[in-house]
């Protein structure tokens, strides 16, 4: 018996049938959220934030939205109480919810995510922005009240990303509070496909240059950043925000890494919340397993992922057209080839998975959305068990979007 996460709970699976080997990486020893933050700002990556700010400064602060577990409540405290220190009220700080294309968050999830800096917190709008600068030819947009701010601060969880290496930094801002046109550069074909970009790995990646570049032009000021294993906070860093991603991605490394030599009839991947809400944000573990380092599936092998699904394939922009380019598909090859030459920002995840599904099939099993599993060129099972073959060997991977297959 292996047990998994699933939603905010967790899910048993019996492969007592089969041949298990279960990917647990080393891990690091939990850290305090707090106490790990005023470290950090205490001995930032360059000046502290109370030396850089001036009373008078209107400060943007932007922080992850529901799909990441930062623990922005207590960052965002720590950032305040830093700013009043230099002088700065608390009515000169906006808090914008870095959305990208997903969602706006409910008052309710504000209040929960936020605590008491939910007062001061606006979602982020898309269609409000104001250019910048320019990265490759590409201007830089961001939301208009941090193109407005005399000082840009954020918070970020670094985490393995598909396509950054790992999340965090700048990317908070550039993408999180920026601009559908930045967005469909940075997540678009010619950019996805360049060598280097790739999951777990920040040097010599051309999106994470491209990311930080930006985050230049706009002018972030400080972050404050953290990473984490199943929702444990592994440690924090503050400063400029190249150094700050640095220092936790080989933090990350060191603790998520497994090495696997051998491939498997199946993979059975946790995710659990907040990831697990829906399609969208599941399939990131099968495109981590299947496009990483090491894919361990066996050609006509299977991913299996419990997940929750209560939105569905997931209710912003971006997850709509995810949505779009998988239901309305016939095959997963010719899909790819045809997102090959362009699509909309925030479908770059259609890209991704048909470019996985090439290789392996997506079991999503124990859903409150098997109808839109199926519409997706996936199955839907209801249980594991019926996912997995008798007698198969199967590699589990407990927490699949914090495991780093080598």
């Amino acid at each position: 018996m292996v047990t998994l996460p699933y939603g905010e709970g967790t899910v048993d699976v019996d492969l007592s049938d089969c041949d298990v080997t279960v990917a647990e990486p080393s891990g690091a020893e939990p850290v305090d959220p707090r106490a790990a933050a005023e470290r950090a700002v205490a001995d930032p990556h360059g000046p502290r934030l109370r030396e850089v700010a001036d009373p008078d400064d209107d400060v943007a602060l932007v922080v992850t939205d529901v799909t990441r577990a930062t623990p922005d409540d207590v960052l965002a405290d720590v950032l305040l109480h830093e700013l009043t220190a230099a002088g700065v009220d608390r009515e000169q700080v906006t808090v914008v919810i870095g959305l990208g294309l997903h969602r706006p968050m409910t008052d309710a999830e504000i209040r929960r995510g936020l605590g008491d800096a939910a007062d001061l917190a606006v979602n982020h709008d898309p269609d409000a922005t104001v250019a910048v600068g320019t990265v490759d030819g590409v201007p830089v947009e961001v939301n208009e009240r941090v193109a407005a701010a005399d000082l840009v601060v954020s918070t970020g969880m670094v985490e393995p990303h598909q396509y950054a290496g790992f999340s965090g930094g700048a990317k908070t801002v550039v993408v999180g509070a920026g601009s559908e046109s930045f967005i469909r550069y940075t997540h678009g074909p010619d950019l996805l496909g360049r060598p280097g970009v790739r999951l777990g790995d920040v040097t010599g990646n051309p999106f994470r240059d491209a990311i930080d570049r930006a985050g230049d032009a706009v002018a972030v000021d400080f972050c404050l950043n953290v990473t984490h294993e199943r929702g444990a906070i592994l440690g924090a860093a503050a400063g400029r925000p190249r150094p700050v991603v640095e220092t936790l991605a080989g933090a990350a490394r060191e603790a998520l890494a497994v090495e696997v030599d051998d491939r498997y009839d199946a993979v059975v991947a946790g995710v659990g919340a907040p990831k697990d809400a829906n399609l969208y944000q599941t399939t990131r573990a099968f495109t981590y397993l299947v496009l990483g380092a090491h894919n361990p599936v066996r050609d006509g092998g299977r991913v299996v992922v419990p997940a929750r699904l209560p939105e569905g394939a997931g209710d912003g922009t971006g997850e709509r057209r995810f949505y779009r380019y998988l239901s309305e598909a016939d095959d997963p090859g010719t899909l790819y080839e045809r997102m090959r030459k362009g699509y909309e920002p925030g479908a770059q995840r259609a890209f991704v998975v048909a470019r996985a599904l090439r290789d392996a099939d997506l079991y999503v099993t124990n859903s409150e959305s098997p109808a839109v599993v199926e519409s997706c060129l996936m199955h839907a099972p209801a249980s594991v068990a019926d996912a997995v073959e008798p007698g198969s060997e199967v590699l589990v991977v407990p927490d699949a979007l914090n495991t780093l297959l080598l």
